[in-house]
């Protein structure tokens, strides 16, 4: 056992290395591009790193729906994105404030409300019509990929090109490369911290509950952490507001909308004080752009924002042991 257990903590340990550079690469690959283009980097944020970070969950969900396992693909979702406001924006913010762009509560938060609304209406087949059980069905996922593929077209219509100063910036083809090894990192470094900390909970006997709660959901969402983390060190906010706003959307219509094409996803009980939560973490994030400083995350918001996910993660806990 002692020689697993080391070989687990060697894996998990590569894996948060391979996660902060890969996250490093990505942010100055993808704002070198940004630079160069004349696009802004919130716009960047919204897109590729949004979608880069997004492939953990989106890989977890693909590999459970082919399992025949769909009943762990929607927790994964919600539970990531509840992180990504709470515990990525709250350490973040922690790092540094984050001075947000009015574009993110003008359109992000909005879109974000939105495509929670999409989703209570989609697992809301028992309280609206009497049927059960409720399930996200293959045709709500082909509205869900439709829905992902209009929210691209509304990046679009918005995009803006800015002049920027290019000689700060690299070559494209260098530009390129540190995108593509950036994903790579973030791709294989989130799989190898996942897979390396669940193994340290089964050899250390922690509970399935324990490993699910505390590990998957947070474990897929470590891209996001890294990518925003290190945003938010190197002054820019953008990218990481960008990558979480993005993020949430691109979970729900592309990730969710993917997995229930492949199989349908049932949807358990706890799911609607789950959304409850989400719900009220985005709430949190829109009030906190008008407490204190206007346009602003601060780093006491930022410390609100992770007592209020510290709360959720010990609650739940609490209910899966004590039910």
């Amino acid at each position: 056992m002692e020689g697993s257990l080391i070989l687990s903590l060697l894996k998990f340990s590569i894996g948060i290395a391979v996660l902060i550079k890969g996250a490093d690469l990505l942010i100055e690959g993808s704002s070198s591009l940004a630079r160069r283009a004349g696009i802004p980097d919130f716009i960047v944020g919204l897109t590729l790193v949004a979608f880069g970070t997004s492939l953990p969950e989106l890989t977890v969900n693909i590999s459970a729906s082919l399992k025949g396992a769909s009943e762990i693909t929607l927790g994964n979702v919600i539970g990531s994105n509840i992180a990504n406001i709470l515990l990525i924006l709250g350490v973040a913010s922690l790092i540094r404030p984050l001075s947000v762009n009015r574009t993110f509560v003008k359109k992000e938060i909005p879109l974000n409300f939105l495509s929670i609304l999409i989703l209570f209406a989609m697992v809301s087949d028992r309280l609206m019509d009497g049927s059960g059980p409720s399930i996200i069905s293959r045709s709500e996922g082909l509205v869900l990929i439709t829905t992902f593929i209009g929210y691209l077209y509304f990046l679009a219509a918005f995009l803006e090109k800015e002049e920027v100063d290019k000689s700060k910036t690299y070559g494209y083809a260098k530009g390129v490369l540190f995108v593509v090894l950036g994903l790579l990192g973030l791709a294989l470094g989130s799989e190898w911290t996942v897979s390396g900390g669940v193994e340290i909970a089964v050899l250390l006997g922690v509970s399935q509950v324990m490993i699910g709660l505390f590990l998957i959901a947070i474990g897929t969402s470590l891209p996001e952490l890294t990518t925003s983390a290190v945003a938010a060190y190197r002054g820019n906010p953008d990218l990481a507001l960008g990558n979480v706003a993005g993020s949430n959307i691109f979970n729900v219509s592309l990730v969710l909308g993917t997995s229930s094409l492949i199989h349908p996803i049932p949807v358990p009980d706890r799911v609607f004080r789950d959304l409850l939560i989400l719900f009220v973490a985005t709430a949190a994030l829109l009030l906190s752009n008008y407490t204190g400083r206007r346009y602003t995350v601060s780093r006491l918001e930022g410390a609100v924002f992770l007592a209020i996910y510290t709360s959720y993660l010990l609650v739940s806990w609490y209910w899966e042991l004590w039910r």
